[in-house]
């Protein structure tokens, strides 16, 4: 947890691993998947796919909060962005598009995450 509670990275379990291990070379990659499992499972850890092969950690800061995030993610290179500077409308767009959807499905939405993939600012200039 404190090698996740030190960075604002989505660490794979690779990443974790090495960390982990410079610190504890005892420690296991099989150990670091299951505490990873506990975690999330436990709701103190959130793992996102982003589409590379690979799943992705981040720490939820505020275990039970309403603390809310989108990404942004480089298709070339792999850089994510957390969004969490919403405008009044961003958030009234979502909350009726939940709505929307809890109605229409007859459902009952507890959590959502959007992820907007794309090409950022420095690789738009590299061409």
């Amino acid at each position: 947890m404190d090698i996740l509670a030190e960075t604002d990275e989505h660490l794979s379990v690779s990443d974790i691993y090495m960390k982990a291990h410079s610190v504890n070379p005892d420690m296991g990659l099989t150990t670091i998947y299951r505490t990873l499992d506990v975690l999330e499972q436990m709701g103190m850890v959130h793992k996102f796919d982003f589409g590379e092969g690979k799943c992705r950690y981040e720490l939820l800061q505020n275990t039970g909060s309403s603390h809310h995030h989108n990404h942004l993610i480089c298709t070339r290179c792999k850089r994510i962005i957390d969004y969490d500077e919403f405008l009044d409308e961003e958030l009234a767009l979502i909350q009726r598009i939940q709505e929307k959807l809890s109605r229409k499905y007859n459902y009952e939405i507890e959590n959502h995450v959007m992820n907007f993939y794309g090409l950022c600012e420095s690789c738009r200039e590299a061409g």
